[in-house]
């Protein structure tokens, strides 16, 4: 349509056609407030704008559908950006647009639109991130740096769901009665669905709850029957996956309680939720999730205490103890920073190979995956997860002396059924890095080609504490395969399209 008005498109971006219509209703006689208006009624589709006219240097229009987009306010200034993190060295003050919102900016201020172009008043909020926080702190990346935080976010997230006086878990006042809660419903992406999977096995053992755990991408498209009193809980970091933003917009229209944990709690995620359980692990700038996994974690182990409680399938005496687990990761975390060097002597075992799988039982097999996952993020070596117990079922074909296989089993009471498939692992030439605690180690360490002893804690937290190896791992295989740790390849840090 565009082209047969003489208009010669540059690109092949279909962002550019937007541009030739406002343009046409500019030559047409209209402003350029109301070019932007009759524009975006005819826009199909997801899309963030920030629209510049030559004729007038003091005037931005920026609009949204589908995608975030938030406007910060600065002395005489104005600026947009997807989210506070991008806006952060330039503000602090922040306005986040809703869906189907535009707003006409100048230097003085912004008048916001909706839909059908009312003017409407959105709040102006202080934003937590400022912009030293964002900066590498001496270290070489910023997914260094951030695996590095994991101790001090851990122990801030803790702070505000866990009293260690009473060792009792607190969560924030909400309108959801965990006590009614007949199923819950865990939809999340990426690393956050595998932090799901770890609360799947949390909830269901200790809280004694049916969990489902769903893809977001998969679960919007499926018209997924929920039940009557049901939790729906979506997990992201940014708030703002659009994947999973569509699934909650499903769940609550199918009369879901919806629950949310995020990193943002100005994001769009926690605007629509009844209820948010805030991580607090500071702006994350690597594109591949460390800290705010491990925040996730601890957020969702809080969570598994509360409803446990709530359901009375966890005494008094039983949530002290689990709650004094917790307590003790912070510190733990620390410990498994010590073992970094050692990490990035083992990643020479993997640096050279096509193919690594991961193996894990239980809440280790979640920690598996999320390995797997971050090895091909910022290394682009092919690898896969897989629950121990499912290699005779198929990939146990795979093994040979060229393909490293990662093993994570703290000696736990599935530890005698994982140690059975590591050893058919290693007589079938498998090299075998061995993930485990110092009494894990101590019984099979030496069959191993290389091995990591954590400290011994608690069954509970083992996941949390089993995720920062592999990042380290994941993160010295990289470097030494010379990829751009902090932005992989056609990778994103916040997923905003389908």
């Amino acid at each position: 349509e565009v082209e047969t008005t003489g208009a010669v498109l540059a690109s092949e971006t279909d962002t550019e056609v937007v541009a030739h219509v406002i343009t046409s209703y500019l030559d047409g006689g209209d402003d350029p407030q109301t070019a932007t208006s009759k524009t975006l009624k005819r826009l199909q589709g997801a899309f963030s704008l920030g629209i510049l006219f030559a004729d007038n240097p003091d005037l931005m229009i920026a609009a949204r559908r589908g995608t975030p987009l938030a406007i910060g306010f600065g002395e005489g200034e104005m600026f947009i950006g997807s989210d506070a993190l991008a806006l952060a060295p330039l503000t602090r003050q922040i306005m986040y647009l809703e869906d189907g919102d535009w707003a006409v900016i100048t230097g003085a201020g912004a008048t916001v639109f909706d839909e059908a172009d009312a003017e409407i008043t959105r709040p102006v909020r202080k934003t937590e991130v400022s912009g030293e926080a964002v900066g590498k702190g001496g270290y070489d990346h910023f997914m260094l740096k951030e695996i590095y935080e994991q101790p001090q976010v851990i122990g801030d997230t803790l702070h505000s769901y866990v009293n260690p006086a009473t060792r009792q878990v607190g969560l924030p006042d909400m309108d959801i009665d965990l006590s009614s809660v007949s199923k819950v419903t865990i939809i999340a992406c990426g690393t956050s669905y595998y932090a799901g999977l770890v609360a799947k096995y949390w909830i269901e053992s200790h809280a004694r709850v049916p969990v489902e755990v769903d893809v977001a991408s998969e679960f919007r498209y499926r018209a997924a029957a929920m039940p009557g009193n049901g939790l729906a809980l979506f997990i992201s970091q940014s708030g703002e996956t659009l994947d999973t933003l569509a699934a909650l917009r499903y769940a609550r229209g199918e009369g879901q309680k919806i629950l949310s944990i995020v990193n943002v709690p100005e994001s769009t995620i926690a605007r629509e939720s009844d209820a948010v359980l805030q991580t607090y692990a500071g702006p994350e700038v690597g594109v591949a999730s460390t800290k705010a996994m491990t925040t996730q974690l601890t957020v969702l182990a809080c969570l598994t205490i509360a409803l446990g409680r709530a359901k009375d399938s966890i005494d008094h005496d039983r949530e002290a103890s689990l709650v004094g687990a917790l307590a003790e990761v912070p510190a733990r975390a620390a410990d498994v920073l010590n073992h970094d060097e050692h990490l990035r002597e083992l990643a020479k075992e993997i640096s050279d190979a096509r193919d690594v799988l991961y193996l894990g039982r239980g809440v280790s097999y979640p920690v598996a995956l999320e390995g797997a996952l971050k090895l091909k993020e910022i290394s682009y070596i092919h690898a896969e997860g897989y629950a121990a117990g499912e290699m005779k079922h198929g990939p146990i074909a795979l093994i040979d002396d060229g393909v490293p296989v990662i093993v994570i089993a703290p000696k736990d009471e599935l530890f005698e059924k994982t140690a059975s498939n590591m050893q058919e692992v290693i007589a079938r030439g498998g090299r075998v890095i061995f993930i485990s605690d110092t009494d894990g180690a101590a019984v099979l360490g030496k069959l191993a080609a290389g091995v990591v002893a954590l400290p011994v804690v608690d069954a509970f937290v083992t996941p949390i504490l089993n995720m920062i190896p592999v990042q380290l791992l994941a993160y010295h295989t990289a470097v030494l395969k010379g990829t751009d740790v902090d932005q992989p390849r056609n990778l994103a840090k916040s997923v905003t399209v389908e």
